[in-house]
């Protein structure tokens, strides 16, 4: 049965509350198997056999019923996450901190990335490569400060966003791939 990780955006944060054991139960309650949660921002890894599209209306129909503004989610198959572990081109290069990677996932291909306002906000400190539905972000300072924000991201590609520091990245994979 495929293994799938759904990442949801601005739980636990800004005064939009979501337990994850409640949201495990949830998962149960719909037919999601083997339903796990990875630290309180709204990471679940689970199995179906169902498309993508009806996992993930099923999962925002009940946690939008339980929160106080709608939740975007992303999801991504185990064999997606392993292609964008796989595809990072940072990786490539000497002297990257790990520390410092981030993957935006991308709810969509952006039709028309605003490439000028990317830069812009990337300015001459943090890099990104944009490649299909993933966002690759070096910070080197600290992402909190970085103007490569997902609301910045949202504006700039039109699509939804969400981002994983590189070591969420990895256990998820991890999770995904047991």
């Amino acid at each position: 049965m495929p293994a799938y990780v759904a990442m949801l955006r601005g739980v636990n944060v800004g005064g939009n509350p979501l337990k994850m054991d409640w949201l495990r139960e949830q998962c149960e309650e719909i037919g999601l198997l083997e339903a796990r949660t990875y630290l309180q921002s709204g990471n679940i890894v689970f199995s179906a056999n169902a498309s993508m599209a009806k996992l993930t209306g099923l999962l925002k129909e009940r946690i939008d019923a339980a929160t106080r503004r709608p939740v975007p989610i992303v999801l991504r198959s185990a064999a997606e996450m392993r292609a964008v572990v796989s595809a990072n081109p940072f990786l490539k290069e000497s002297g990257i901190d790990l520390e410092k990677l981030h993957v935006t996932f991308l709810g969509a291909v952006p039709a028309k990335p605003d490439s000028v306002r990317l830069d812009k906000l990337a300015g001459d400190r943090d890099r990104y490569h944009l490649l299909r539905r993933e966002m690759y972000l070096y910070c080197p300072i600290n992402y909190g400060d970085s103007k490569l924000s997902n609301t910045a991201i949202e504006k700039a590609l039109a699509v939804t966003a969400t981002t994983r520091n590189w070591k969420t990245v990895l256990a998820l994979l991890g999770m995904a791939g047991e």
